[in-house]
């Protein structure tokens, strides 16, 4: 068995063929799904197909991109939902900042203000955070360990192959990996996977986005994972089986599904 970690349900792609889109995941053994919040605007589909389907879950948080949709409020409303196994995808994420260095500068700190928000969240309710990452690995480490974010743990979605991150499997953190290790110009992530400790190891799709090889181009979904879970078998010198068995072990520990 497979659980995608990370699959944006709610997004609108999915809206016309949801019920085929799980069919064909459940024919490839990915049997559990978490729908991460990064809008607040599809939290409610997100929880109405958490109610619909047994084995969807969501979480609640918003992207560092939506920041200025941030409703403290509502998320606290839907976080004592059984369904809800998580906080996130929060984190910090500088790759499209713009303006002069004094704007960039700005848009970090209100980031950071976001991300230190939905920690404290977090710890609140006693969920784990889903974690996102980009062009910001030291400030966003830094944040995590001054906010005792450990508490908690977490997973870092799509973890970038950002080696200083590493040392957050000591604090409870997994790392979540989809498509782009099939990409062919994923080499930094071929040599850190081996790195990162087994128990700390779980796969997502990023779905829609983030299609692996040899579907890249098409809109990705969950039954995909099939292919993530055969790359890190071969990369780690493990059978596919074993890997699908360890991932799946890594995901219910981290969110008690």
């Amino acid at each position: 068995m497979i659980i995608d970690t990370h699959i944006h349900l709610d997004d609108e792609r999915y809206r016309d063929d949801v019920d085929a889109v799980l069919l064909r995941a459940a024919e490839q053994g990915v049997l559990k799904f978490i729908i991460p919040g990064a809008d607040p605007k599809t939290l409610s589909r997100a929880v109405e197909l958490s109610q619909r389907y047994e084995h969807v879950y969501f979480a609640v948080g918003v992207h560092p991109y939506d920041l200025q949709s941030y409703d403290r409020a509502a998320l606290i409303h839907h976080i004592t939902h059984p369904k809800c196994v998580a906080v996130g995808e929060c984190g910090l994420d500088y790759y499209r900042l713009e303006g002069s260095s004094d704007d960039k500068e700005a848009e970090k700190t209100r980031q950071k203000e976001l991300f230190r928000s939905q920690i404290a969240l977090a710890k609140a309710y006693a969920k784990p955070l889903i974690v996102h990452i980009r062009d910001a690995g030291s400030d966003a480490k830094a944040l995590l360990e001054q906010e005792n974010a450990s508490e908690v743990g977490g997973v870092l979605h799509c973890y970038n192959a950002d080696e200083q991150l590493l040392s957050l499997a000591d604090d409870g953190f997994y790392f979540g990996i989809g498509g782009v290790l099939t990409f062919k110009n994923a080499r930094k992530l071929v040599q850190v996977l081996p790195k990162i400790p087994l128990n700390r190891l779980v796969i997502e799709t990023d779905g829609p986005y983030l299609t692996p090889h040899p579907h890249r181009g098409e809109r990705n979904e969950p039954a995909y994972t099939t292919f993530v879970a055969e790359k890190m078998a071969e990369l780690l010198k493990q059978s596919r089986h074993y890997v699908e068995k360890l991932t799946t072990q890594n995901a219910t520990n981290l969110f008690k599904i």
